[in-house]
């Protein structure tokens, strides 16, 4: 585990997906993050790359190849490289090697930098092009954030403000692909009241939020995260049934539509990079 610490927060970080499994709040010794218990969801902040969601059959075609990828990828299965660790910040390096080729055959360099300024988590990253040729991907983040369901409190006194929102349009899922038909959620003051039911049916996924900062809060007390992110345009939200957390998920990719062709290159949100050019993309938490 690396951790990296100042006045205010507390971060810790696994080496295995270079993931955030906990962000402490000094001042009133509050865990932000999800507990990652497996009964619900083992995870608690993955990458997710070089695809997000799932594809088709668990395949693709790359140049007349067909390959296997597990959903949302390897990376979150990988070990990451320690390029950096001071006292706040943290940085995390994964580049190609023979087991990712068989499954993705593209050199590339992928970069997790940790930043803790005041009450503030920072998350950047930047993919590299290593290839011979252009490389296509995708990358999406999947932080989970704890919900407190203790002393009285309950998961439906949380709700998610919208800066730019009043209603959401949201794509379904049907077995882990999306479908073309949206329906709309509409918004009570650009806010989303939580509810155990409201991911009954999965995630919510949206291809046009308008939104690039988040509050999720508490109506009861004065506990809120703010949540902001840079270079994502679609957004998913997130939770295992009746467990106590929300995802907030901004992606550049999202699952294969139920109809796609299975072609990398012609997938919906897919990334290309030149030979050697670079990609960044950012979110934060503010406390």
């Amino acid at each position: 585990m690396i951790i990296i610490q100042n006045e205010k927060l507390k971060a810790t970080f696994n080496e295995l997906g270079a993931e955030l499994v906990s962000l402490i709040d000094l001042e009133t010794e509050k865990e932000i993050i999800w507990e990652g218990n497996p009964n619900f969801w083992s995870g608690q902040s993955p990458v997710l790359f070089p695809i997000v969601g799932a594809l088709k059959d668990d395949q693709y075609l790359f140049d007349g190849q067909t390959y296997e990828m597990p959903r949302h990828g390897f990376a979150r299965r990988k070990i990451f490289e320690v390029k950096n660790s001071s006292e706040n910040e943290a940085i995390f390096q994964l580049k190609s090697d023979d087991e990712t080729l068989k499954l993705y055959p593209f050199n590339f360099s992928l970069e997790i930098k940790y930043t803790l300024f005041e009450n503030k988590l920072t998350v950047s990253y930047n993919v590299k092009n290593k290839s011979e040729k252009e490389l296509y991907f995708s990358l999406g983040a999947h932080p989970g954030f704890a919900i407190d369901t203790k002393n009285g409190l309950k998961y439906d006194d949380y709700e998610i403000a919208f800066s730019d929102d009043d209603k959401l349009e949201i794509h379904p899922l049907v077995n882990n692909l999306i479908s073309k038909k949206t329906k709309t959620i509409e918004l009570k003051n650009k806010t989303l009241s939580l509810s155990y039911d409201l991911f009954y049916q999965d995630a919510l996924v949206m291809t046009n939020m308008k939104s690039k900062e988040l509050m999720l809060r508490n109506n009861q007390n004065d506990h809120k995260v703010i949540f902001t992110f840079s270079n994502f345009p679609y957004f998913g939200i997130w939770a295992a049934k009746n467990a106590d957390f929300v995802c907030l998920e901004p992606w550049h990719g999202i699952a294969d539509f139920e109809d796609h062709n299975q072609e990398l290159t012609e997938k919906f949100g897919i990334l290309k990079l030149e030979i050697n050019e670079q990609w960044t993309a950012d979110w934060a938490i503010e406390i």
